[in-house]
């Protein structure tokens, strides 16, 4: 199998046309505890056979990208079951697999419980809404599955810590869907902060805007042919957030509605914030602010504008961007007393500070050009098969987790929120 580490190999340039080495060659598992062993041993040439929970929606990106990936042997991986609250939904997917793997056996499991109790799947992709990320991410470790869970690692603050403990308390390799940690620019950033190259970290900007006229997550059409009780299991669908009347519209645009979703906070800034974070070496956040507001979507009940400035212990500030209206956005962008990191692009490029020009040298660090959603699945089997720790490890998702948690208590109700890492608790401002 191809690997995705060493496809992230940087070389620097400087104005000296001096080259400094591969500065992001490091892969995450460095800063993080090994993994425990895994119960099957997997062998270099072993399939490694897994699940999908929630093939519709993104789950069908995910149905396809790793049958094409067993199909075309860049890695050893089948799906081997799906499982999904709508029965033409799994048949779908089960229908992508096997056109791309001809003999395939595809379970089709409406209860995800029954995907999770087969011996012979490995691993899970959890690519549910996001009010079922936590409970079935926690019975996935439980069952002894490694997974693949989609971002954001779940709703609230609760959760996350719920979901870190029972990863940290098993054997289980668990990769949170946040594609641009398998980025090299990041690594590279995380390195050059850690040398001291721009001085002190002093505030930071990022961001994900784009501009959806018609409505952002109205892309996903409505299934007519979808019927609770007939073909689709909506009890269960609803689930951790109670029984409630069928609609339609909740059910296949569900980023839009506040009991269901975080909307631009959790589907769109954790992509960004979270290798942010990773590079600033960054501790929990302790304060959040979110300015929310309805700006042209006003059908959308999730606010299609957000800002929202975060601080850490050391003093850092970052400062997050987030608009469904307009794609102008923030260019990634870590500032220090010394120097400029700019990360807009693929590379990284440090830029000195006028003061320091003499001291600081500037430098580009090129990083290859990837799909970093496909980098980032790849890095997932590959750590299944190493038992390594992965680029995007539960550690970093819950500590973005606090920023989603207190952005969406702040967006809804206009106050700031403190955060204590020692004791856990959160405080109004």
């Amino acid at each position: 199998m191809k690997n995705p580490s060493s496809s992230q190999s940087p070389r620097r340039t400087t104005r000296r046309g001096f080259l400094k080495g591969a500065a992001a060659g490091a892969a995450l598992a460095a800063t993080a505890p090994s993994a425990r062993l895994y119960a099957r041993i997997l062998g270099a040439n072993d399939r490694i056979r897994i699940g999908v929970v929630g093939p519709g929606g993104m789950g069908t990106g995910h149905v396809v990208a790793f049958s094409n990936f067993g199909a075309s042997g860049r890695a050893p991986v089948e799906i081997v079951a799906v499982s999904d609250v709508a029965v033409p939904h799994m048949e779908r997917a089960k229908g992508e697999i096997q056109k791309r793997m001809e003999g395939v056996e595809v379970g089709m499991h409406q209860d995800y419980r029954e995907l999770l109790a087969r011996q012979d799947v490995d691993g899970i992709v959890n690519a549910t809404p996001e009010h079922w990320h936590a409970n079935i991410a926690v019975d996935a470790v439980a069952a002894g599955k490694d997974v693949y869970n989609e971002k954001p690692l779940c709703m609230t603050l609760d959760d996350a810590f719920r979901v870190q403990e029972a990863v940290e308390g098993s054997d289980r390799v668990f990769q949170v869907g946040t594609q641009k940690m398998a980025l090299a620019k990041y690594r590279a950033a995380r390195d050059l902060i850690a040398e001291g190259a721009i001085g002190k970290p002093l505030w930071s900007q990022t961001g994900y805007c784009r501009n959806t006229p018609s409505g952002e997550w109205n892309y996903y059409g409505i299934e007519k042919d979808l019927k609770p009780g007939v073909n689709l299991d909506w009890k269960t669908w609803c689930g951790p957030k109670g029984e409630r009347p069928w609609d339609p519209k909740v059910y296949h645009r569900w980023r839009r509605y506040r009991d269901f979703s975080t909307g631009i906070i959790g589907d769109l800034l954790v992509h960004q914030m979270t290798p942010m974070m990773y590079a600033l070496d960054a501790d929990f956040p302790t304060k959040v602010f979110c300015a929310g507001e309805h700006m042209v979507d006003l059908d959308m009940e999730n606010h299609d504008q957000v800002l929202l400035t975060v601080g850490f212990p050391d003093g850092h500030t970052m400062v997050v961007a987030g608009n469904t209206n307009n794609e102008q956005g923030f260019t990634d962008m870590i500032r220090g007393q010394k120097g400029t990191l700019y990360l807009g692009g693929k590379d990284c490029e440090l830029r000195p500070e006028r003061p320091f020009a003499d001291d600081v040298e500037p430098q580009v660090v090129e990083c290859p050009q990837v799909h970093d959603q496909d980098e980032l699945r790849l890095n997932w089997l590959q750590s299944m098969q190493t038992r390594e720790t992965p680029f995007s490890p539960v550690q970093f998702a819950v500590k973005v987790m606090v920023i989603v948690d207190l952005a969406t208590r702040s967006a809804w109700d206009g106050r700031a929120y403190a955060f204590d890492p020692e004791t856990r608790k959160v405080t109004a401002l």
